[in-house]
């Protein structure tokens, strides 16, 4: 639903979180990294080597034949933002890597020990929360949703590593959260620093809970 053509008659309604997504990404463009890597939730752990392609064909959009290999959703979705957003290819070098859904959160520490770089790096963690708020939600209403989103907006707002590290993985499943993995990767890649943390929008348009939040070295 973030991608305009995707959302359709629906697409204003997320403007804000579109304009959430731009001012995050353009503040790691210019945050002094020299790689960043674009971390989302797919079937597989797995590195993909550039060139990539992005592609919403599942979702109606034209796609041409004969180019890269096309990236999972939550990989296309953050190069739309990257694209969207402008980040000067010279500027930092992305990378794109998916951990498995299911993956417990000893995997996403591992995952996270082999992502950083010799030099200054970012992460972009792709993956939204529950898609099972209200009746007209994707995954119909769990009474469980909104408390569980709630715990994610706190952990995020806060750069609460253990809240992240200790999010169920089975529940996550349950309540069909697409950003744990993620999440506890970033936990794990962060752990040792002292972050500052802003939250630059959480809502649940159309029943799925999104949030975009920034994290950077406190000086």
């Amino acid at each position: 639903m973030i991608v305009p053509e995707i959302a359709s008659g629906a697409a204003p309604e997320l403007d804000p979180l579109r304009a959430a997504c731009d001012a995050v990404v353009r503040r790691l463009a210019v945050s002094g990294a020299r790689s960043l890597v674009v971390l989302g939730s797919d079937s597989l752990t797995m590195d993909y080597n550039s060139p990539v392609r992005v592609s919403f064909s599942r979702w109606g959009l034209p796609e041409t034949p004969g180019e890269p290999p096309s990236l999972p959703l939550s990989l296309s979705v953050g190069a739309w933002l990257l694209n969207r957003a402008f980040v000067p290819v010279s500027a930092i070098t992305p990378r794109f890597t998916t951990i498995a859904q299911s993956a417990p959160v000893e995997e996403c520490a591992a995952l996270a020990a082999r992502l950083g770089s010799d030099g200054p790096w970012a992460l972009l963690a792709m993956g939204d929360g529950s898609a099972r708020r209200g009746v007209g939600a994707p995954g119909y209403d769990d009474p469980r949703a909104l408390s569980y989103d709630q715990s994610i907006e706190r952990a995020l707002a806060a750069a609460d590593l253990d809240a992240l590290r200790g999010l169920d993985p089975a529940l996550a499943a349950e309540l069909m959260v697409a950003g744990r993995a993620p999440w506890q990767v970033l936990a794990a890649a962060a752990a040792g620093g002292t972050w500052r943390a802003t939250m630059e929008y959480s809502d649940a348009p159309h029943g799925v809970a999104y949030f975009v939040a920034s994290w950077e070295l406190a000086r």
